[in-house]
């Protein structure tokens, strides 16, 4: 589109009011935390589960809170990275939603849902064949145990876990967001007495220990999947005629969805790779430091949820008025995302400053650990800030369908900056080993550099028109 198009349409925003851009900012962010509120309690629903493995673990042991934690380190990026190319369903789905071509929506749903299936045998594959990754890292032998046990029985439900996340997507991209507070609130309602079963061995079930947490985390993933088919096979998903027949896969539209949606996985990746490596290599310290570690991560994750939330959000909404028009307008959207986050950030860093002894202590008592993790989440206190910011600007680009330069991004930024700095301070490569504090510099160094590069992509692309429009075409697939 030539350049006099682009002026032409970002006229009204210059020549607006500041009476009517303020209301108009304010209805935007209105529909914005519309979307993102469920998916915050979704968010950290989801993560409470992972809280409620580290905290009933933990009292059951520190060796099996080191086991799970491991476990954890290596489930998480293998699944975001699968659950990271079935993501291109929501900005596919919601700017086909803008545009109201809803027989489309059926169709992706139908290819994503294959993608999902063969996504979800690989991961479960590749999990049960990983064990030789904690003899090559020199992991704690009692502590790997454990964490192979624990993911040959997470393995067993991901198969249905990427198909949930499948038809998540379909929903979150039409803007139905509640459906996935209620199905998350539902499956942690689940797993806290499933954990208390298996760890403990109560109601004449086995005493499994960490491994426990590995096998309710399975049972529930497979509740997911029967909940999530409950709420979109409802009338609203009916014009979608998603359920009408079924279609053998199509490379052609599987392509465009992977085009989105390998970068998606590829820099969720690159970050949880990053946090799961330092786990893996804190492992040579023994399983109090990799406790303390654990603990202080999961802190920080809780709080982080809102901002990715956020993220998530204007994934939804940036893709809904691309597909509406006029594409300039989203900017506004990217704008209230970001700042919001930053607040979120702010408020999360000044909680953990003043109550993170009291954090620390609902997951152990074992002083050594206490105090290790209580010294860590002072780095936290910095290092949510960027955390915060960069994931939520990773997710805004998303709704532009902007991913290969995010991930370029992220590989740069937690690999080339922050494994070297975490790896140098941390094993002295640099001088005196600072062991544990030193892989939290690298990690903060790594967050730092990604939330400034993706901040700054954000900042150009949500101005420029002939990108905009070269990454989201009106029909909807990218170039």
């Amino acid at each position: 589109m030539p350049l006099e198009s682009a002026v032409d349409e970002s006229k009204p925003m210059i020549t607006t009011s500041p009476s009517t851009w303020l209301a108009s900012g304010i209805e935007e962010a209105k529909r914005l935390f519309r979307l993102a509120l469920p998916l915050m309690g979704a968010q950290l629903a989801q993560m409470g589960m992972g809280v409620t493995d580290a905290i009933m673990a933990g009292q059951y042991s520190s060796l099996d809170l080191a086991g799970v934690a491991l476990g954890s380190s290596l489930l998480w990026p293998v699944m975001l990275l699968f659950m990271g190319c079935i993501q291109a369903v929501t900005p596919t789905v919601s700017q086909l939603n803008g545009a109201k071509q809803f027989i489309e929506i059926g169709e992706v749903i139908r290819q994503g849902l294959w993608m999902a299936i063969v996504g979800g045998i690989a991961a479960a594959t590749l999990l049960n064949l990983i064990g030789p990754v904690y003899t090559l890292l020199d992991v704690e032998p009692a502590s790997a145990a454990i964490s192979i046990e624990y993911l040959k029985m997470c393995s067993l439900g991901l198969p249905a876990l990427m198909c949930f996340f499948a038809l998540r997507f379909l929903a979150d991209g039409m803007g139905f967001t509640r459906p996935a507070l209620l199905i998350a609130i539902s499956a942690l309602l689940i797993k806290i007495p499933l954990n208390y079963a298996l760890i403990y061995g109560a109601f004449g079930l086995p005493e499994m220990g960490g491994v426990g947490c590995g096998v309710a985390q399975a049972i529930v993933m497979w509740l997911q999947l029967v909940l999530v088919i409950v709420v979109v096979t409802r009338p609203r998903f009916h014009k979608t005629r998603w359920l009408r027949r079924v279609t053998a896969p199509d490379w052609q539209r599987i392509r465009a969805l992977l085009i989105v949606g390998l970068p998606i996985g590829a820099t969720i990746f690159a970050e949880m790779g990053l946090f799961s490596l330092t786990t893996l290599m804190l492992g040579r310290y023994g399983p109090d430091v990799v406790a303390a570690h654990n603990i202080s991560m999961n802190i920080n994750a809780v709080l982080f949820m809102p901002p990715m939330a956020l993220g998530m959000a204007a994934t939804i909404r940036i893709g809904s008025r691309i597909g509406e028009g006029p594409p300039l307008e989203a900017r506004s959207t990217a704008a209230i995302a970001i700042m919001s986050s930053l607040v979120l950030a702010i408020v999360g860093a000044a909680l953990i400053y003043t109550l993170r002894d009291n954090m620390v202590l609902l997951y152990t008592s074992e002083r050594v650990v206490v105090d290790l993790a209580a010294e860590l989440l002072l780095f936290v206190v910095f290092f949510l800030i960027f955390d915060a910011t960069q994931s939520t600007a990773a997710g805004t680009l998303r709704g532009y369908k902007d991913t290969r330069v995010p991930m370029k991004i992220a590989l740069f930024s937690f690999w080339v900056v922050g494994l070297p700095v975490g790896c140098g301070l941390g094993l002295g490569w640099f001088g005196e080993p600072l062991e544990v504090y030193g892989f939290w510099f690298g990690l903060s160094a790594g967050v730092g550099c990604a939330s400034l590069l993706l901040c700054r992509r954000l900042f150009y692309l949500s101005k420029d028109l002939d990108l905009i429009e070269t990454l989201s075409p009106k029909t909807g697939t990218p170039t």
